[in-house]
């Protein structure tokens, strides 16, 4: 019996009244990607993998975070050493600056006490001193030439 609309083939035999060839299927009829039956370990496993995903999201996203502020501190404390250099290489040269006048200061008041610039109208005589030139000293040089042997 063949109708010729179904892809099954029956053969009957007329001894046994048994299909030889039963229903074969020679295509799938239903192509497609179907969700497996989840297990309820399965389950659980998924429900545990996804929490543990977004806490570790979590922890990136804080550490970058951290991070960030890190670095804000960081430059802020960088940008405060260079002003605090600045300022005490200002301070030495004031701290300079400060000896020099206290010296000066110093060196007038010494003069002041003393009387020194009261003390022109004394003049010093001093003996003239004769200067004499050094002889320069003589090289002797030889015409010869002593050849060593060796190096």
């Amino acid at each position: 019996m063949n109708i010729g609309t179904s892809r099954a083939v029956r053969d009957y035999s007329s001894e046994t009244g048994y299909a030889n060839n039963p229903i074969r299927q020679e295509d799938i009829v239903l192509d497609g990607n179907f969700k497996k039956e989840n297990s309820i370990k399965s389950i659980a496993v998924d429900k545990i993998n996804k929490t543990l995903r977004n806490f570790l999201l979590l922890l990136v996203a804080a550490s970058f975070v951290g991070y960030y502020f890190a670095m804000v501190t960081e430059f802020k404390l960088n940008n405060l050493s260079h002003q605090i250099s600045t300022l005490n290489d200002e301070n030495a040269e004031l701290e300079n600056d400060l000896n020099k006048l206290k010296s000066l200061r110093n060196v007038d008041t010494r003069v002041s006490q003393s009387n020194l610039l009261q003390k022109a109208g004394q003049v010093m005589r001093v003996a003239a001193v004769g200067t004499v030139a050094p002889e320069a000293k003589k090289v002797k040089v030889s015409s010869t030439f002593d050849w060593a042997i060796g190096y």
